[in-house]
Parts: C-alpha cells; structure tokens; sequence
C-alpha cells in the first residue's frame, strides 16, 4: 500500500459568494420603510499552509477534490450574509505548487507558509447598499460572485542538507540509520529503499538533516527506475553524499564507474553542478571492501573528491564523516543571505488607465469589451431583473466604455459582447442607456430596455440563412 506521495494533480474551487437580498422594511404605519437589503457572504478560499508535521501528499491522493464553503446570501432587515469558511490544506514543508502548464505558483517553505490556492468570489451587494439619491429604492440586488475554480500541481521536494546518492543496494539506508535515529527498510535487494528517508544529524554544535534519496541507475534522468521520481529530493541540499559500495558482487561494476555514472545523471538532471561533493566508501568491513577501497581512493583523492571510509556495520568511520559534513552545511548556512521580513510595496493604479479594452471581431460582427471591472459587474447582475439590467448600464457608461465603444467605430443596434469567446454576454448597444431619475420606472423594470433589437434580429437572420444552406446541401448529398 502506498504510504509516500510526492507529486499530486490537486482540483481546487473556493466557494461562491452569496446573493444580495432586494427587500423593502414593512412595518405598521411604515408600509414603504426604505430598502433594508444586506449584502451577501465572501465565498471561502483554499489556503495552503506548510506543517512541519506533514511529510507526504498522501491524504490529496486519495481524495483529490476540495472545495471551500459558499457565502450565505443576505436577508432583510440589513442582515448580510455569512462568510463562507476558508478551506485550509496542509502540506509538507518544500512543497512547490504549479499550474498545469508546469508554471511555478509557489514555493512553499518555512513553517507556516500560506499560498491562496482559490480565491472565494466576493458577495453581492443588497438593495440598502445599492441605494441613493438617484435611486431611493431599488428594486434589484447584485449576485455574488463565483470562486475561482481549477487544477494545480503539488511537488515535494525534500528540504535536507545533505543526500545520499548512489547505486541501489550501496547502503545508505544503513548509514542513514546509524548517523540518525532513522529507521528506514534495509534489506540485501536492489531497490529495498522506495521513498525518500529522511534523519536529524547532531554533531557538535551543529544540527542538520540527512536524506536518503532511493537508488539511482543508468538513465535515471530520463525516468528509468527510480531516479527521476526522487531526484528533486535534492535540489534543495547544500552537498551531496556518494556512497560507493566497495563489496559490490556484480562483476560489471566498479566504485569508480559507479561513481561516473551517477555524477551524470546528476548532470543530465541539471542544477545541482555547484554542490560540493564528499565520497563515502562503504562497507569497509568486509575484507576484500577495505582492500578496494584502498586501492580506488587515491584516484578519487586525485579527482578531487574527499574520501571517507565508512562500515554501518562495524560503526566505524562516523564521526569524522558526520563532522565533515556538519563543517560543510555550517558554511553553505553562513554563506546564505539573511532573510529579511517582506516589505509591503503599494502599487496604485494609473488614474488614467480605463481598465478595459474595446475591439472588433468581424468573423462574429460584434464589438468585444475586456476588463476586470466589465467582467465582474456582468458576473453580479440579474439579468431576468430589467432593473438590475439598467444599473449595469449605467454603471458601464460611467466607467466609459460608451465613449470607448463610440472611438471604435460602434453605432446604435450593434452587437456587443461582454467577457471571453466561452462565457460572453451578448447585447444590442444602445448609445442613449444613460439616463437621470426621470428615466426610472416601477422598482424592478426600466423601459429604456423595451425598445426593439436590431443587432439580435441581424444574428437570428444570419443563423437562419446558415440553416437552411446547411438543410440544402444535406438534401443534395445524402450520402
């Protein structure tokens, strides 16, 4: 049974705001009391948060779709709505969130470390707060909005100070259980080790942590075996570790060749070319182990590599290999630049910057308008409410998008379309939908809306005219 998870696809929706409420205080001698309306409840996020204490992606593998709670709607009597609760995920400390592109989200590391997954839709507004001087009454309330809704990636790297590399069966699922209080799987076959193990190391003053990263081959890189699985796991320490099994009973391999195959592996993966490097020849105990290791350690003392003769067995050769690496990530730690706390940088929108763009599509004959706030306001309106539907346009003329539909060339019947190709608002322009209290009718209806539809009549008499060339050429080919 699978107990390790380190790469998960995860199907994330926060929750959806809540409606606003449209209702008019009633009370004895009061029939008509005002607008009293609230507003809806904000929908809840998806929040993820590090936690030390999680060391798998296992739980999201299982149970892959999470979503936040819905916002209440409001209610009479300027009650609002609820707050959708925030959906809050834990994961393990290095995990790297990524859109389904394979773009880098977040890095989430360090205890306590948050990333908005899914932002929760914002509630809408009751007719009490829709209300003014103009509009004493309103007869309509806004809708809230949708939450975000998508998939994204979790990958774990594991946040160690030194890996352990090497050939399966090298040993360093033994080492890593004698240098810590690890207690990982060993046994005398290849690939006993199928999860990355993780130990705390303390020599001397100095604490840090050790990773057993599952045995690597030939072709690794490219998804062979096991390696490429877990190579990730160690990107993220300050030197790597080769263990070298010096009793090796396959005829084909040597140390030295072990020792090249695994550095290029290490180079065909990439980014790991400034770590230092220690080479650990292990399982000295055995006789014929210490006399290879003495006669291959002054190669690898010429290639450059610090050489440490190590026997899990036999506990020899730990403590200068656990000082060795402890003077090495002590140092990676001092070279370092000190974290500094986030500062907060307000960036202000330009005040001449309209926030939407206006364009023609000929292929579909309409004008298209793009933008935040176009957008969002076409998400909140009623649409079956003439009402709601008349302060939309009111609220679209005041940010501009009359004049800018004008400059492009938009005369009155023309088709407009609000939002992206897959989910578009499409309506008749009509330049005159402006308009004081004088233009407003009974709450809930506005007649500028009643008047006739030229833009639509022009799209239904084109759809029919595909139709019936569509049933002519059906007729001609039955085949």
């Amino acid at each position: 049974m699978t107990t390790f998870v380190d790469r998960v696809e995860l199907h994330v929706a926060a929750g959806n705001g809540g409606h606003g409420c449209a209702s008019v205080h009633r009370e004895k001698f009061k029939p008509l009391g005002g607008p009293d309306g609230g507003n809806g409840g904000r929908g809840g996020d998806v929040i993820l948060v590090v936690d030390q204490s999680v060391t798998t992606l296992l739980e999201y593998h299982h149970s892959p779709h999470r979503k936040a709670t819905n916002g209440k709607p409001g209610e009479g009597g300027n009650r609002s709505g609820k707050d959708g609760q925030d959906l809050v995920l834990t994961v393990p400390d290095g995990t790297v969130v990524l859109d389904k592109q394979g773009n880098v989200l977040a890095d989430l590391v360090g205890e306590g470390t948050t990333f908005v997954a899914a932002q929760g839709g914002r509630g809408g507004l009751g007719n009490a707060a829709l209300a003014s001087a103009r509009r004493k009454a309103p007869g309509f309330a806004l809708l809230g909005e949708p939450g975000d809704l998508g998939d994204i990636v979790l990958e774990l790297k594991t946040v160690a100070d030194v890996a352990l590399v090497g050939y399966p069966s090298a040993g360093k699922s033994s080492l890593i259980s004698v240098l810590s209080a690890a207690k990982p799987k060993i046994a005398d076959y290849p690939f006993t080790t199928l999860v990355p193990n993780l130990g705390v190391v303390t020599a001397g003053s100095t604490v840090y942590t050790i990773a057993d990263v599952p045995g690597l081959i030939p072709g690794a890189s490219q998804g062979r075996g096991l390696g490429l699985e877990f190579l990730r796991h160690v990107e993220r320490c300050s030197v790597l570790v080769h263990v070298l099994d010096t009793a090796t009973l396959e005829s084909d391999r040597d140390p030295v060749s072990d020792l090249d195959v695994i550095e290029e592996e290490l180079k065909q993966y990439g980014g790991l070319d400034d770590r230092p490097r220690l080479v650990v020849l292990n399982k000295i105990d055995i006789p014929d182990g210490q006399d290879l290791a003495d006669m291959i350690r002054p190669d690898l003392e010429a290639r450059g590599y610090k050489v440490y003769e190590a026997s899990a067995v036999a506990r020899t050769g730990l403590k200068e290999l656990s000082f060795a690496l402890a003077e090495i990530v002590a140092k990676a730690r001092a070279a370092k630049p000190k974290e500094e706390a986030t500062r907060i940088v307000i960036r202000p929108k330009a005040v001449d910057d309209t926030g939407f763009t206006v364009t023609y599509e000929e292929e579909e004959d309409v004008y298209r308008v793009r933008g935040e706030k176009p957008e969002r306001w076409v998400r909140q309106t009623d649409f079956n409410n003439d009402e709601a539907v008349g302060y939309l346009a009111d609220r679209l003329n005041r940010l501009g998008v009359e004049d800018a539909l004008m400059k492009a060339g938009a005369r009155a019947g023309d088709g407009v379309a609000i939002g992206s190709e897959e989910n578009a608002v499409v309506f008749d322009w009509e330049p005159t939908m402006m308009a004081g209290a004088e233009m407003l009718g009974r709450r809930g209806e506005d007649h500028r809306l009643e008047a006739p539809r030229p833009a639509a009549q022009r799209r239904r008499d084109k759809d029919a005219e595909r139709d019936e060339a569509q049933r002519e050429f059906d007729e001609f080919n039955p085949f």
